[in-house]
This record gives structure tokens, C-alpha cells and sequence, in this order.
């Protein structure tokens, strides 16, 4: 059984600034506190949650090649990676929810904190289809074929997709490919180990997805 991740390890696993991490830990008091009025994660990942949510997140923010470009968070729910990418120094998020209890939690951790983060309350299919977001990142949400079709709309030229998935990424990525072209890289999840992401399983991966488009056939 892994031994759970403190915020001190978890800060030096990331190596964010005593600032960054003081906002962080008001961001994980936020969570703990409104996670007895509504359900935000999953009860048995509260006693872990540097290690289940908050690190989990935070490996994507060195696939950031231009922390300053725009963001999509879809289905943000407790703001898992998207605010927490925010609060690590990303400057364009927008983290979409319909869901207005998370919306109203998101945007106390918005104030508490500080971050730059917007909330968009609404349905993924009814935020604005511009193209015009460099990446486009979600976690547990939903299957990958949904993610692409959600996604392909709203990505600039060159745009990047982000997902953190779990141990049926495989047949996920296998379904897709029948409908979609894409470059694919998958990564274990730094989350799976707390080390170093060459080690442990890949019970948990991270898809960094490029040059999406729709199959022909």
C-alpha cells in the first residue's frame, strides 16, 4: 500500500514556491470543507488528496509549452487539473461545468486564492466553438472518443489535448483511431508512483494528443 503524500513531499516532488504551495493547501481546506455539503471527489481520495488530485494534476503543467496560452478545462467539477494548473501559473483558463454547486465552489477558490481562472457555467456542447484554445485538458470525465469530438472544435491550429485516463486508455485510444487521425504520446501518470513517471504501472496515463482531426473514412 503507498504510503499517502504529504504537502511536503508533494511540494518537493513539484517544486512550487511557498506561495504557490500556501495557495494550493487553502485550495485542498476549501475542498475538504465543502466536501461535506457537496460531493466534489470521490469520499475514499480525501486522505490522499495531494497525491490523488493535486499531483495528479500538477505533471501537466510541464506539457505547457506556453503556460500564457489559452486554456479549456472541460468538465472541471472540483477543478481537477484545470484550476490547479491555474494556480501553478497558467494565465488563460477557463474551466467549464454545469454543474452550479461546482461552479459556486470553483469560483470561492478563484477568490480565495487569487488565481486567474474563469468559470464558464454550462454544458461542454454550448461553450463558444472557436478554435481558438491551444490546449484543451480533462480528467475522469468521460470516454476518449467524446473527449476528441468535444475537443476538435474548440482547439486552435497546432492545439494539444490533455487527458488524464485510467487503465482502460487502451481500448479508449484503440475505438478512437477507428474515427479520428491524431499523434499520440502516452505517459505513465507521476501520480501512480509519487517518484518519477518511468516508474510504477500504467494504471494511470497521461494522452498528449496533437494534429487532431476526423478520419476521412
Amino acid at each position: 500500500m503507498e504510503q499517502i503524500l504529504s504537502k511536503e513531499a508533494f511540494a518537493d516532488l513539484t517544486d512550487v514556491s511557498r506561495e504557490t504551495l500556501d495557495k494550493l493547501s487553502a485550495y485542498v481546506d476549501l475542498l475538504i470543507k465543502w466536501q461535506r455539503r457537496i460531493n466534489l471527489v470521490g469520499p475514499n481520495t480525501v486522505a490522499d488528496v495531494w497525491r490523488r488530485h493535486l499531483l495528479d494534476s500538477a505533471q501537466l503543467y510541464s506539457h505547457l509549452a506556453d503556460p500564457k496560452a489559452r486554456l479549456l478545462d472541460l468538465g472541471s467539477g472540483a477543478g481537477f487539473p484545470g484550476l490547479v494548473l491555474s494556480i501553478l501559473g497558467a494565465k488563460d483558463v477557463t474551466l467549464i461545468e454545469s454543474n452550479q454547486k461546482k461552479c459556486s465552489f470553483l469560483g470561492e477558490v478563484i477568490r480565495q486564492t487569487g488565481c486567474a481562472a474563469q468559470v464558464f457555467k454550462g454544458r461542454i456542447e454550448d461553450f463558444p466553438k472557436k478554435n481558438s484554445a491551444a490546449y484543451v485538458s480533462a480528467r475522469a470525465l468521460a470516454p476518449l472518443d467524446d473527449l476528441l469530438k468535444w475537443s476538435y472544435p474548440l482547439l486552435a491550429e497546432g492545439g494539444t489535448c490533455l487527458f488524464l485516463k485510467g487503465e482502460s486508455f487502451d481500448q479508449e485510444l484503440t475505438q478512437s483511431q477507428k474515427r479520428w487521425t491524431m499523434e499520440v504520446q502516452i505517459k505513465p501518470s507521476l501520480a501512480d508512483t509519487g517518484k518519477n513517471p518511468e516508474g510504477g504501472s500504467l494504471n494511470g496515463v497521461l494522452l498528449e494528443i496533437r494534429k487532431l482531426s476526423p478520419s476521412d473514412g
